[in-house]
């Protein structure tokens, strides 16, 4: 779902000493309800967000959050993450707490329960969740020493781990949030009638006023969750919430999810007979059933023709490689932690391929190679093997083994900024042509960490290289600092699908690494020995990822040129059996996929199953269809047009499936009268 605009900021305001920032903001007319309305504010000094109950020692310029921010949203949503432990704790006393930031769209907090939580537990967790906010406590910050700290809090052993970790030592999974700085804070809730203490967290806030500012919450889903990300950690209960400025965004957002359920590319799989992750094979890895071989061919066939149109030579190498190989290339240090474990064999260790660029490298360096020879394109489809966590393997979308539309460009240094264009024109061309045509740009560079390799200049020639391409596209393009692979920067495009979401798809990588590491060289003009630039491009990324992106995108009802049957024949009675025999024979010879529905069913239960199965044109024939040589054409939006002759029906479909036209997905890609491309 798209975030919506954050209000137009009120500009600055003095919080005179000794004075709360929400009476200063009072004073200066700042709302304080509503999405507009400020929920911290913003030190101008020194960019530290405020609780409204902060009073500076000397004057201090602010600027107002407003709830409907990106800042606005993490406090409302760090809130209620304060008030779902105080829930837990209330309902199943002497759970231990873990950390509880917000995130994306949400939140979560973590618990060590002595059972795992059930959906019964989150209705009630939610219930006293609203008690809490309508009673309005009082969100009080305190400073502690980390001495009374540790005295206070000797029962939350995982808190006392993280006073431990304050500093910044260590902030993985959010634990940032819980500690932050060397002053520990602690987070009082206080009954507002008396005053008196009613539950308190170490955190270093900022926080809402008070429980009753929250203006819109629920509860989402239950999941087990290693203690700060690691395996070697305790497995705690995770509980994931989200909070919105306001019931409307709120809604709005539930109904996002509830899209977002219907067009899940897992459930689809499995409705559709697409693909299926058998426990016996293991966990991320696919296979792909009739039906869903018939896309992931097309895709295939698609990109494999292109990939040829646009120069480049296709090549295939082997699934697994002598660990030395990986040491060359760089990728050992790097990425073995994601690569499944070595196995032995002849006195050496051989590792699955993670990824294909160390191979492509030595069929570069095979022979010698001339400057004429450059560009020198190689692709393949190359499968690779990744052993991702767990916790992160996702139907299609985060899988341990997946197929590549890898390909390496070997060009001069200066021949590098046309490629890189004519890379971003093939990839985006690419995206267009199977329905993805709202995305930007992203520029992943170095930052200051030591898992960069090459000179501060090199990283500077690529970088700009990269940036001046995806310039001249148009496209917006957003920094990504720190996000390059280890070798040199890269463009991704993050690709938004039907429903806003945004994807990252194609990547194109600036590589000066790999050709130094592996001694590649070719001939120069002036019979010297230079060393190329190499250039590495996904287009897919990867096909399954890919695939299931596509698959959520149209929520099953792919365009006719992918769909698995692009036509069903329904007889009335099964007299016009052999009469839609013959038409599906004229279909098939143009190419098309086409099934006749012979079973003991209902002609309308025949309709339904084809409508379910998201089959693009359904032909229905009667006695009367038969006599007059046509058929009753019936789209995938339920709109029929009937006494079509069959010839038009077919010259109808085999000119939409040619011309490849992708529609709104949102809409119906049968509509209407397809009009061939030129």
């Amino acid at each position: 779902m798209s975030t919506p605009p954050s209000p137009t900021s009120v500009g600055s305001v003095r919080v005179p000493a000794g004075t709360t920032a929400m009476q200063a903001l009072k004073d200066g007319g700042v709302p304080l309800k509503g999405p507009d309305g400020a929920v911290v504010v913003r030190d101008l000094a020194t960019g530290e967000l405020k609780d409204l109950a902060w009073t500076p020692d000397a004057d201090a310029d602010v600027e107002p959050v407003p709830a409907a921010s990106a800042d606005g949203r993490a406090v409302i949503r760090h809130s209620t993450a304060h008030v779902l432990a105080q829930a837990v704790q209330e309902l199943f006393p002497g759970t231990r707490l873990g950390i509880g930031p917000p995130v994306e769209n949400g939140f979560y907090y973590d618990f060590d329960p002595e059972r795992p939580f059930t959906p019964e537990d989150l209705q009630a967790l939610e219930k006293k969740m609203t008690e809490i906010v309508r009673a309005g406590q009082n969100f009080s910050r305190r400073e502690i020493s980390d001495a009374d700290a540790q005295a206070e809090l000797a029962h939350e052993p995982y808190k006392l781990e993280l006073i431990g970790l304050k500093g910044g030592a260590d902030d993985t999974e959010g634990a940032s949030a819980e500690v932050g700085g060397a002053q520990l804070t602690m987070y009082d809730n206080l009954d507002p009638r008396t005053g008196e203490l009613v539950w308190t967290d170490l955190c270093r806030g900022p926080h809402l006023p008070r429980t009753n500012n929250i203006p819109a919450f629920s509860l989402t889903r239950s999941a087990a969750a290693y203690w700060r990300g690691s395996e070697k950690n305790p497995q705690l209960q995770r509980i994931y919430g989200t909070a919105w400025e306001s019931k409307d965004a709120h809604k709005a957002y539930l109904e996002h999810l509830a899209e977002a359920e219907r067009r899940d590319h897992r459930r689809l799989g499995a409705e559709l007979d697409l693909f299926s992750f058998p426990d016996e094979i293991g966990s991320g890895l696919a296979v792909f059933h009739p039906k869903g071989g018939v896309v992931k061919r097309e895709m295939e066939d698609y990109v494999r023709r292109r990939h040829l149109e646009e120069g480049f030579e296709y090549v295939g190498t082997p699934h697994i490689s002598k660990g030395g190989l990986f040491e060359t290339s760089g990728h050992l240090p790097y990425y073995e932690d994601t690569m499944f474990p070595a196995m032995e064999l002849d006195n050496s260790k051989y590792y699955l391929k993670a990824m294909n660029c160390p191979m492509h490298n030595l069929i570069f360096r095979s022979r010698g190679r001339s400057y004429r020879e450059l560009p020198l394109r190689l692709f393949e489809f190359g499968s690779v093997y990744r052993y991702e966590q767990s916790g992160v393997v996702h139907g299609l979308t985060r899988v341990r083994g997946l197929t590549q539309d890898d390909s390496h460009s070997y060009v001069a240094p200066e021949q590098a900024p046309g490629e890189v264009r004519h890379l971003l024109a093939f990839v985006l061309g690419l995206l267009r042509d199977f329905g993805l045509d709202d995305y930007y740009l992203e520029l992943s560079t170095r930052d200051d960490s030591d898992k960069f390799i090459g000179s501060d200049e090199e990283w500077a020639v690529a970088t700009a290289v990269l940036e001046a391409a995806a310039r001249e596209t148009g496209l917006e393009l957003v920094p990504d600092p720190g996000g390059a692979a280890y070798y040199g920067p890269k463009i991704s495009v993050q690709a938004r699908d039907a429903i806003g979401r945004t994807w990252q798809m194609s990547t194109i990588q600036y590589d000066f690494n790999q050709p130094a590491r592996f001694g590649l060289e070719y001939t120069s003009a002036d019979g010297g020995r230079e060393q190329p630039v190499m250039i590495h491009s996904a287009k897919f990324g990867s096909i399954e990822r890919f695939f299931g992106v596509l698959t959520e995108h149209y929520a099953g009802a792919f365009p006719a040129w992918l769909a698995p049957v692009q036509v069903v024949g329904i007889p009335v009675t099964d007299e016009q059996v052999p009469y839609l025999a013959d038409v599906a024979l004229r279909l098939r010879s143009q190419g098309i996929r086409v099934e006749i529905d012979d079973s003991d069913d209902r002609m309308q239960k025949k309709i339904r199953t084809a409508s379910k199965q998201k089959v693009p044109f359904v032909l229905i024939a009667g006695a009367t269809d038969a006599d007059a040589g046509a058929v009753s054409f019936r789209y995938r939006d339920g709109s029929q047009r009937n006494g079509v002759p069959i010839d038009d029906a077919v010259a109808q479909i085999a000119a939409w499936v040619a011309a490849r036209r992708n529609a709104d997905p949102t809409a119906d890609p049968t509509a209407g009268t397809p009009q061939v491309a030129g």
